[in-house]
């Protein structure tokens, strides 16, 4: 009795279903949340049409593979559209779209109330009227800014960055940067006075790379790990050492160690100072980036990374590591240790002899909307997005590594100066990894806070070294 009563139930379902447009199934639904948070990227698949048919009611055998979740092809869907397969109404039902249902059309395509898709940074949904209601975020990538940057002479050129196209300038600022802004008692820090005379010759052009070929590092890419304060620190101290000891000793070394083991008032990929990270160099050292690679974090830049890598006290303040190197192809896990940083004088004349003299610097920036986009030349903050809501207008604090300077005429005959800095966003980033911006200026704050070190050397640890990298290639 009970099956015949199910019989009679779906087969009255199946004719509402085919008959006219005035029934209440069809003109009452519940638009649940989207299936895809990314969007439909193939609304005509014929899913439900490869599968064999519909199922009546709702079944959880009736399902289909789909993108990186299943579809439901069963009767259910005219009720609601958050899970069905595109291809449900006009193979199920022989209409498109559903009847009394609104459809959103884009790019000459139609899509039904519940479709969605990424536009940038913001998810559009298809509304039960027809119209899509999409999200208002600021885009990392602004294609106005970029467009207004390059339409007019601004000294530099913008560029559409796809590792940052689909991410929000909330999202650039929360991962992309990642350096405190330092403590009042920090900013108090006394600035090393240098003698500088009318002897100084200062080149209108030095680039360190130049000077000391095979001992500045490359830019590395810090990802969607929030941590410019481990990689400028890292970058500069690998320069200073490899320059100190003339090429004995060329480490890269890794940000990572600093990521993972510093964890005294530190944040690791969700943000940490400069200080803290010297402090470490300091009292700890660090291995090099072939004996602990840099891993990007999988799931939200917050994540904790256990350390894999401690030191202990070897005598006469050197350290010595206590694990094997975590990865299967590196043995040489030597520590690195630096003196205590010493802050540069904001007068540019000085920050370029210190460089000139002993190697590149670290350098505390303003990073504002407009220099994700930066592309080539001399960067100068363009707010060309002056007349937007002030969410469109945000700044937040990096870290880099200035390694030169230089200057440039226009065609007026003016000269404008720049120093040349390196990133950690990537070599396809900017002009292979560097950017220009100006110089003398204290454009975006980069001349306020400047730190020099010395990494700790001696001429044991140089001849050790060089004896322990001997012996090493013998045996192989």
């Amino acid at each position: 009795m009970w099956k015949a009563l199910m019989l009679a139930v779906i087969t009255v379902l199946l004719l509402l279903l085919e008959g006219g447009t005035s029934t209440g199934i069809r003109t009452r639904r519940d638009l649940a949340p989207p299936l895809h948070s990314r969007g439909i990227r193939d609304p005509y698949g014929s899913y439900c049409q490869r599968r064999g048919g519909c199922c009546p009611g709702r079944n959880d055998q009736c399902t289909v593979p789909y993108m990186d979740t299943i579809c439901y092809c069963d009767l259910f869907c005219n009720r609601t559209v958050a899970d069905c397969c595109p291809d449900f109404w006009n193979h199920c039902l022989g209409t498109t779209p559903p009847p009394n249902l609104h459809s959103c059309e884009r790019n000459g395509h139609r899509f039904h109330p519940g479709a969605t898709y990424k536009e940038n940074c913001n998810l559009c949904t298809c509304g039960p009227n027809g119209s899509w209601e999409c999200e208002h975020h600021a885009c990392l990538i602004d294609v106005d800014m970029i467009q207004e940057i390059n339409g007019r002479d601004y000294g530099w050129k913008a560029a559409n960055y796809s590792q940052f196209w689909g991410m929000t300038l909330d999202e650039g600022l929360r991962y992309r940067l990642g350096t405190q802004r330092p403590s009042r008692t920090i900013m108090n820090m006394n600035e090393m006075q240098m003698n500088m005379n009318g002897n100084d010759y200062m080149p209108s052009h030095f680039n360190a790379a130049e000077k000391w070929p095979g001992k500045i590092h490359e830019p590395l890419d810090q990802g969607n790990c929030n941590a410019s304060w481990a990689f400028s620190t890292a970058a500069v101290a690998s320069d200073r050492i490899s320059i100190q000891s003339m090429g004995h000793m060329t480490p890269q070394l890794s940000p990572q160690n600093l990521i993972s083991c510093d964890t005294r008032h530190q944040d690791g990929c969700a943000g940490g100072r400069i200080d803290g990270a010297w402090w470490y160099l300091r009292r700890r050292g660090v291995v090099t980036e072939d004996c602990y690679p840099f891993s990007p974090p999988q799931q939200t830049p917050a994540e904790a990374a256990r350390c894999m890598m401690q030191s202990r006290a070897v005598g006469r303040g050197k350290r010595q590591a206590t694990a094997h190197c975590p990865n299967s192809h590196r043995y040489e896990n030597e520590i690195y240790q630096s003196t205590p940083p010493y802050r540069l004088s904001s007068n540019d004349k000085e920050i370029m002899k210190e460089i000139m003299d002993n190697g590149p610097v670290q350098a505390i920036m303003e990073v504002h909307e407009d220099f994700f986009v930066y592309k080539s030349g001399i960067y100068k903050h363009t707010n060309v997005n002056y007349h937007k809501s002030p969410q469109y207008r945000k700044h937040a604090t990096h870290s880099v590594r200035i390694t030169g300077w230089g200057e440039d005429r226009d065609y007026s005959g003016r000269t404008h100066k720049y120093w040349i800095a390196a990133n950690s966003w990537g070599k396809n980033w900017g002009e292979n990894g560097y950017f220009r911006i100006a110089r003398g200026e204290n454009e975006c704050e980069i001349e306020t806070f400047v730190i020099g070190v010395w990494g700790r050397i001696n001429m044991e640890d140089m001849h050790g070294h060089h004896h322990h990298h001997g012996r090493r290639q013998v045996k192989q």
